[in-house]
């Protein structure tokens, strides 16, 4: 697979636009008016009774005889997390799934590198593949590497695969995109969106244009990409219209869930434009 990377370059044209959807949307300010425990000082005030005693600035002491303690600004540095479903179910279609899904995974990181933020992307199928959170463009040209060597193949529990994702998670405030095509049972969906609960979560579906719409008619045998499983079937307008309501309705109950998490789902296929998706996504 060669993931097409030309995409990146062209996001510098929308960059302000970009940079003010990603930092009202996701990103926020990375420094907050919260007095924390920064390195960036603030100001002084003068030391009360139950302040910190290691924040005195003994040296302000020696010149005023006064006790005044230092205010940092805090820096909170959300860390990106873009998980990529490459399950045998994401080797599907043209472009495949999983290289219209990794494109979608390399903006992500592209822009949270833009802003000067920590991303790391990850893979999961039968266990997960992690990249680790570092800075830097050179790590998003071992992404894209690690990317193009990826063949989907075998099956996944989404739900486990999130709660093992979640166990080797620095406890921090997250920004966390699931891309996958989401044919799961609703349940595991479920599972994952309260794992991650405390951060803010993204879902985006990639599907293959004939999975959302079944554009198709006459005698097919259909494969289970997963199990491998067949079956034959004769597809008339009658099952398509059944098919539609189905896929409707399993992505009406994916967005009710999220709903209830707090969290943001989208849906796009392979064949949309990369950058009308970008900004349905950001907008």
């Amino acid at each position: 697979m060669a993931i097409d990377t030309s995409f990146l370059k062209k996001l510098d044209r929308f960059d302000l636009i970009l940079q003010r959807k990603v930092n009202s949307n996701y990103m926020g300010e990375r420094r907050s008016e919260a007095h924390g425990s920064g390195i960036i000082l603030k100001d002084y005030v003068q030391y009360t009774p139950g302040d910190d005693f290691r924040r005195i600035d003994w040296r302000v002491f020696a010149r005023t005889d006064k006790l005044y303690s230092r205010r940092f600004e805090e820096e909170r540095n959300l860390t990106l997390h873009v998980i990529i479903d490459s399950s045998a179910s994401m080797n599907f279609g043209k472009p495949k799934k999983f290289e219209y899904a990794s494109m979608l995974g390399l903006g992500f990181a592209y822009i949270s590198l833009r802003n000067n933020e920590r991303f790391v992307i990850s893979t999961f199928a039968e266990k997960l593949e992690f990249i680790r959170p570092k800075k830097g463009m050179r790590q998003l040209a071992s992404v894209v590497q690690v990317l193009n060597d990826k063949r989907p193949s075998g099956s996944s529990e989404l739900s486990a695969a999130m709660r093992r994702y979640q166990k080797r998670m620095v406890r921090s405030h997250s920004l966390i995109v699931i891309i996958s095509d989401f044919l799961y049972d609703l349940e595991q969906i479920k599972a994952t969106l309260a794992t991650f609960q405390g951060h803010e979560v993204t879902l985006v579906q990639v599907l293959d244009e004939v999975e959302a719409t079944l554009d198709l008619s006459g005698d097919f045998r259909l494969v289970d990409s997963e199990s491998q499983e067949t079956m034959r079937t004769y597809i008339s307008p009658l099952l398509r219209k059944k098919y539609g309501e189905m896929m409707e309705d399993h992505q009406g109950k994916i967005k009710d869930a999220c709903a209830q998490y707090g969290a943001k789902f989208f849906s796009s296929t392979n064949s949309d434009d990369i950058f009308d998706t970008f900004f349905k996504i950001l907008g």
